[in-house]
C-alpha cells in the first residue's frame, strides 16, 4: 500500500472519478482518526484537533494553510478557542479522491 504522506497531490478535472468504496476503505486505514461525513451531498474527510489555547490553534491553522498552498489543495478550516476543524474534499469531482486522504495524513503530521 502506498504511503499517503509521501503522495503528491495531482490536479483533478471537473467530472473526474471519485475514489471507489474499496479505495476509500484502503485509504481510510491510513488515517483512522478522520471520519467520513456528508457535506452538502459530498463525501468529506473531517477531523477536529484540540489545542491548549487559541494561539496554538491559530498556529496550526497557519501550518495547514502553508501545506495547502504547497500542494494546491485547500481544506475548509473552522477555528475556535483551542479547536480546529479540518475538512478535506475535492470540490471539482464532488467527493473524495486520494488527494484528500493524502492531505489528511499530512495534516496529522503537523501536530
Amino acid at each position: 500500500m502506498d504511503s499517503l504522506i509521501t503522495n503528491k497531490c495531482v490536479p483533478c478535472e471537473k467530472g473526474g472519478l471519485v475514489a471507489t468504496a474499496e479505495e476509500i476503505a484502503n485509504f481510510k486505514r491510513q488515517v483512522p482518526d478522520w471520519e467520513i461525513v456528508d457535506v452538502q451531498g459530498n463525501q468529506t474527510l473531517k477531523r477536529v484537533f484540540r489545542f491548549k489555547n487559541f494561539k496554538q490553534a491559530l498556529a496550526f491553522v497557519n501550518r495547514v494553510g502553508e501545506l495547502a498552498e504547497a500542494e494546491y489543495h485547500h481544506p475548509t478550516l473552522v477555528l475556535g478557542w483551542g479547536r480546529v476543524e479540518v475538512l478535506w474534499t475535492t470540490h471539482k469531482i464532488k467527493g473524495l479522491h486520494k488527494n484528500d486522504f493524502s492531505m489528511a495524513a499530512k495534516t496529522d503530521a503537523l501536530v
